[in-house]
């Protein structure tokens, strides 16, 4: 695909005017049912999931410049239900829930039966690959390959690709401190030149490492290590710490975020009418100021990923060769 605008048209639709990202992440699956019922999160129905994920959607989407979906209990209701709005990107998660193998290995593999060509054929925006990654795990090699595998799917089909890299300690616990930031930058360095569109990035500290000034310095550092635009995840964090790396993160030049739990998951456990009220009130307040900093502190994804990419300019004939 020598021009690639089907890329460049998915990214547009799932940014503002000024090329930034406020993307609402909300393809939970495990996770959402430990915020809907944590004593008892298998007990979690499919429509009590489905329901949730439409009221959410319904309520902050038109907020948002983008939805990201799953496929089992997300986009496909949320489409017939026609609660994405006209004006609202959606980006469609590729992968299973979990990991395969030991947690000093995690594997990460598409949902079977799902596909990118599936994810187009719905009409997502972009495609999202959340993968496990550690640059000296033993797997590295076969997260990279699938990295590269599905960012070829999706250049085929002119599809954008969105790449989510989850951190791991060697040992099988919790990268914390230094060691997190190193990995989380060097992930950056060794996955972006494979083909992805956007980095959807953790945050280099987690939450032992309080220093602000250490933070930006990382952020600027993750930003040289991308080869791509990238956005920040929010990872679970409480919302005011996520404000903050937000707008440290956009500073380094960050073009935004995917948010989840931080702005929906106090609604999780609440009955309605306070479920409706605190995604119309909170729910869509914290979003709001999200996509006000964001607008005030992001960079485009444009210059970024023309550089990277480097799609032709359409020519003269140019529609006989896509």
């Amino acid at each position: 695909m020598p021009y690639l605008l089907g890329k460049r048209r998915g990214l547009t639709t799932c940014a503002t005017a000024a090329g930034q990202f406020v993307v609402l992440a909300l393809d939970h699956r495990q996770n959402l049912r430990r915020e809907l019922r944590p004593a008892a999160p298998d007990d979690v129905t499919y429509d009590q999931m489905v329901d949730f994920k439409l009221a959410v959607t319904r309520a902050l989407a038109s907020t948002a410049t983008g939805i990201l979906l799953d496929p089992e209990v997300g986009a496909g209701q949320a489409i017939a239900d026609g609660a994405v709005p006209a004006g609202t990107g959606l980006i469609v998660a590729l992968e299973a829930t979990g990991y395969a193998g030991p947690s000093t290995a995690r594997g990460s593999r598409v949902l079977p039966g799902w596909s990118a060509a599936a994810a187009k054929r719905i009409g997502a925006s972009a495609a999202k690959l959340l993968v496990y990654y550690h640059p000296e795990a033993s797997n590295a090699a076969d997260q990279e390959a699938l990295v590269a595998a599905v960012a070829t799917d999706c250049r085929e089909l002119d599809l954008a690709l969105f790449v989510e890299p989850l951190s791991f300690a060697l040992d099988g616990g919790k990268l914390t401190g230094e060691d997190r930031r190193r990995v989380v930058i060097e992930t950056a360095r060794r996955l972006t030149p494979l083909g992805m569109d956007v980095l959807k990035a953790e945050f280099p500290y987690e939450d032992s490492v309080t220093d602000h000034a250490r933070w930006a310095e990382a952020c600027a550092e993750l930003d040289d290590a991308s080869a791509v635009p990238w956005v920040l995840l929010s990872g679970g964090v409480d919302h005011p710490t996520f404000e903050i790396q937000v707008e440290l993160a956009c500073d380094a030049g960050a073009s935004g975020a995917l948010v989840g739990r931080s702005v929906w998951a106090g609604a999780a456990q609440l009955a309605e009418p306070a479920r409706s009220d605190f995604l119309a009130t909170t729910a869509a307040e914290r979003l709001a100021r999200l996509a006000s900093s964001i607008g005030r502190h992001g960079r485009s994804w444009v210059p970024r990923w023309d550089s990277a990419v480097a799609p032709d300019r359409p020519g003269e004939g140019w529609y006989t060769k896509t």
